[in-house]
């Protein structure tokens, strides 16, 4: 209903409908607006008319109302009014196919990376990590790939780190120093993040991208991220923004200017993503932002002000929809003549005057024209959305996720032979080896003055044995973390049994941890 032939109809003017040219879809928008003026909505009309045109789209669903595009909408006495101002005179209320995700896995199906996955640059914003601990992880990720090391999840970063310290001195006069402070605020930024349960977000099986590019029956799939708990944690809510760009931008190939494009994003709550963001990372954002539309790949950002939005990005986003601001304070006039600024001047009235006298549902909107310039803008109504306004149901959520057709992909997660396990079992089989040389040099009966003088030292058997797992660590070579990762070698095939067995047991998964804790734990204090 909403696709004609000069575009994807979005709103209605006097002059008659606003559409977006389908080929300067990817080049990007904003949708813009204080808190209650019809931005949620706006975005709903968007994704539907994608949908329809056969558009997957993407979208973060903060408070669970976008979770409505599933379901089949009805009329109100609202969309009777709007169906008379737009001279429509008969509406197929229709849902649209969803995908309903959550990083927690809680409201959708899981979204995981790795570690690796994730690489050091956004893996350091997410820890709040500062420029020195920054260059600390960026060690560790080049040891990473120099030694083989698969890093999964959180407990292979805490072993890699204690594996990293243990080896500082080597390391130092190629990378530089490692101090055991920066790997200590390291550990306890991963502890944070884990009482945060960001952990989840780490692990395997990791997304496929691709699953987002998924249409059915002619209408683009609509992935919607419940998001909701997700925005009480900030960083994660942005840095996942991040990844999931970054993503996209390395795995997608280029394609230029289609008629359609293959995907559009939608970002709610935006100005989360450049709070606190360094200046390397914003330049890589720049960049991925301004080259991500040659994939096919449209992003359109959801904020109160284009004042949140940095103004090398803002530039870039040449589709406006821009709701009521109200203009308090000194702060909301500038935000005011910022977003009047953004636009093409209409003589007919004047934009600055405009926004803030618009109406619930009524927007300043300019699309790009046929040759990529920004059209004059116009005060329209935008159109009302034909699937339903508002959340579904536990239940309506459960039979989406239940039926999905990417049911069980993602929803069980996966230990494979990692860093972790790697380490550990060469710490173990470092102690059996101590133990067995003690037995067999007649040392395993102590003499009666040694357990005297140890017992005044403080040194006991078991702090021998913490020693020696310490120790193995300290020799694990990188031949030896290559043989029990891949297998190779005479004991590989052994060690990788060995592990695997390992952990598919909870007892003996439990005592490996306390292991751990005790013998490469240390550095966390």
């Amino acid at each position: 209903m909403y696709t004609q032939e000069n575009g994807l109809w979005v709103a209605h003017c006097e002059a008659g409908p606003l559409s977006i040219i389908g080929k300067m879809a990817n080049r990007h928008g904003l949708i813009a607006g204080a808190t209650g003026t019809g931005k949620t909505v706006t975005l709903q009309v968007l994704a539907e008319t994608f949908c329809q045109a056969g558009v997957p789209c993407f979208m973060a669903d903060m408070k669970g109302d976008l979770s409505g595009i599933s379901q089949v909408g009805r009329s109100s006495s609202f969309i009777e009014k709007r169906k008379s101002e737009f001279g429509i005179s008969d509406v197929n209320f229709q849902a649209c196919p969803v995908r309903f995700f959550d990083v927690y896995g809680a409201q959708g199906h899981p979204i995981r990376t790795t570690i690796s996955g994730m690489g050091p640059l956004l893996l350091s914003r997410l820890l709040g990590l500062n420029e020195t601990q920054t260059g600390v992880l960026n060690i560790l990720f080049r040891v990473i790939d120099e030694q083989g090391f698969l890093a999964d999840d959180i407990k292979d970063l805490r072993a890699l780190l204690n594996f990293l310290s243990k080896h500082a001195k080597e390391i130092q006069s190629t990378y530089g120093s490692v101090s055991s402070q920066s790997i200590g605020a390291i550990q306890r930024a991963i502890l944070e993040l884990e009482n945060q349960g960001a952990d989840k977000f780490f692990g395997l099986p990791a997304f496929d991208i691709n699953d987002l590019l998924a249409t059915k029956d002619g209408k683009g799939i609509m992935n919607v991220l419940a998001a909701d708990k997700l925005m009480m944690q900030p960083k994660l809510y942005s840095t996942f923004l991040m990844w999931l760009l970054s993503e996209l931008y390395a795995t997608l190939p280029e394609v230029g200017d289609l008629p359609l494009p293959k995907l559009i994003l939608f970002f709610d709550e935006a100005h989360m993503m450049f709070e606190d963001t360094s200046k390397a990372l914003q330049d890589k954002l720049e960049q991925i932002i301004r080259l991500i539309r040659s994939k096919g790949v449209g992003i359109y950002f959801v904020t109160q002000s284009p004042n949140d939005i940095p103004q090398d990005i803002l530039g870039q986003l040449g589709n406006r929809v821009q709701h009521a601001l109200r203009a308090y304070t000194p702060k909301d006039q500038k935000a005011v003549k910022t977003a009047a600024s953004t636009f093409r001047a209409n003589p007919a009235f004047k934009t600055e005057e405009a926004i803030m006298n618009l109406e619930t549902g009524e927007a300043l909107v300019s699309f790009l024209d046929e040759k990529g310039a920004p059209s004059m803008v116009e005060r329209a109504r935008i159109l009302f959305p034909l699937s339903q306004i508002g959340a579904v149901t536990d239940e309506q959520r459960a039979v989406a996720i239940r039926t999905s057709d990417i049911a069980g992909k993602y929803d069980t997660p996966e230990d494979r032979v990692s860093a972790y396990e790697v380490l550990l079992q060469q710490a173990e089989e470092s102690v059996a080896a101590e133990q067995k040389n003690a037995a067999a040099n007649g040392s395993a009966e102590m003499p009666a003055d040694d357990k005297s003088k140890d017992k005044k030292s403080g040194t006991s058997i078991f702090g021998k044995i913490l020693k020696a797992v310490l120790t193995a660590v300290t020799s694990a070579g990188a031949a030896a973390a290559s043989q029990a990762i891949t297998g190779k070698g005479k004991s590989g095939s052994s060690i990788a049994k060995s592990v695997t067995q390992r952990a598919t047991s909870a007892a003996i998964r439990t005592a490996a941890n306390e292991i751990t804790r005790g013998a490469l734990g240390n550095l966390l204090k």
